[in-house]
């Protein structure tokens, strides 16, 4: 066992202290990658994070890899076939809500060159450095969570209410929410 100094929320499960090290916080601006959180965080709604990280491949695999474009063209029949894979979350609103998304992401880079440059600039190009001192002072939400979430609706996603939002900006390195004492937090300060 590591002697690592994490944030709490990772306990000792690999699985999420893997996620915890080498993603969780890490500045993404990859719009493949972005859209891959958006859709991911939008189907923990409801469930544990480790839920969806342990449906991770299941969801590349249901999902075309994240291909935005092809995701955008998924068909009524392709989505109520994905209900039936065991290895994602089969509920039929997110399905039928990654499709939906696709379109409304696709549009985005349209509107702006990339969703990147979008999303970002609700944080203005950089993240959020936060110094929480334990993880009962981190917050479900912010400011900036509630205008992106306010303006990806708007613009006709779904599953991107405040909560779920920050936490995509957690995940995509937007805001540094690792705790002051985690190894973590310094190396993304």
């Amino acid at each position: 066992m590591d002697s690592l100094k994490r944030c709490s929320w990772c306990g000792d499960d690999p699985i999420y202290q893997q996620y915890h090290d080498q993603e969780w916080g890490v500045p993404v601006t990859d719009d493949k990658q972005l859209f891959e959180f958006l859709i991911l965080e939008g189907a923990q709604a409801g469930l544990s994070w480790i839920t969806i990280l342990k449906k991770r491949e299941g969801y590349r695999k249901a999902f075309a890899n994240f291909d935005v474009k092809k995701v955008a063209r998924f068909s009524d029949a392709k989505l109520e076939k994905l209900l039936l894979d065991p290895s994602i979350v089969r509920n039929r609103l997110k399905v039928f809500a990654a499709r939906t998304n696709a379109q409304a992401f696709i549009k985005v880079q349209q509107e702006f060159g990339s969703f990147s440059d979008y999303i970002w600039g609700f944080v203005d190009g950089k993240p959020i450095q936060n110094r929480w001192q334990s993880m009962a002072q981190v917050p479900a939400t912010s400011p900036e969570s509630d205008r992106l979430s306010k303006d990806l609706k708007k613009r006709g996603f779904k599953f991107v209410g405040s909560t779920i939002i920050y936490a995509h900006m957690q995940a995509t390195g937007m805001v540094n929410d690792h705790i002051k004492s985690c190894f973590r937090y310094p190396q993304l300060k």
